[in-house]
């Protein structure tokens, strides 16, 4: 059964459809495509261009210019693509590459002026519907590379959480060289 939009799949509260997403956007292989999910990360990340350069940039980037809430609200917009690949069945490896994409871009974005020029550079938006757009098509589960992205800003989260236990190591030790009694 081909579902239209002239003659819809009206489903009950808790029931699942018929047929596989899959088998209805084109065969287990087939091309997953979700027009508004694509309008939303486009919106946010690429519709508009600098004229004359090949810079794009989005809602994201100019809501970020809004002192406080500016970044929130972006991020706000921006859980709808992982809200949705979570119903979808996207692989939770996955998902929480979407979050950790979405993390990054609203933590860095926070900086005056310069988180902005992250937010563009970033695409938060736009990497995050590919990851959906990906996983969905080709039947993509817990791959490699997702796993090593985590494994690598876990690495990175770590060293800077231990950043300051290891200075403040370093003060004490330079501290106690510099009042050493004397004659020790």
């Amino acid at each position: 059964m081909t579902t239209n939009i002239s003659n819809p799949e009206i489903l009950p509260p808790g029931t699942l459809p018929k047929e596989p997403l899959r088998q209805r956007l084109g065969g287990a292989k087939g091309v997953f495509r979700d027009e508004n999910l694509d309008l939303l990360s486009r919106l946010l990340d690429t519709w508009f261009r600098i004229p004359g350069t090949s810079i794009r940039f989005g809602l994201d980037g100019i809501i970020g210019f809004v002192p406080g809430v500016g970044d929130f609200l972006a991020g706000a917009a921006s859980c709808v693509i992982v809200l949705a690949a979570f119903i979808r069945g996207v692989p939770m490896i996955t998902v929480a590459r979407m979050v950790a994409n979405l993390a990054m871009e609203v933590i860095v974005g926070m900086v005056p002026f310069l988180g902005n020029l992250f937010d563009i550079g970033w695409r938060a938006n736009r990497r995050n519907y590919h990851l959906l757009e990906k996983s969905l098509t080709f039947d993509r589960r817990d791959t490699w590379k997702d796993w090593l992205f985590m494994a690598v800003l876990g690495t990175a989260l770590i060293a800077m959480a231990m950043l300051p236990f290891l200075l403040l190591l370093w003060l004490g030790g330079a501290l106690l060289r510099g009042v050493r009694a004397p004659g020790w």
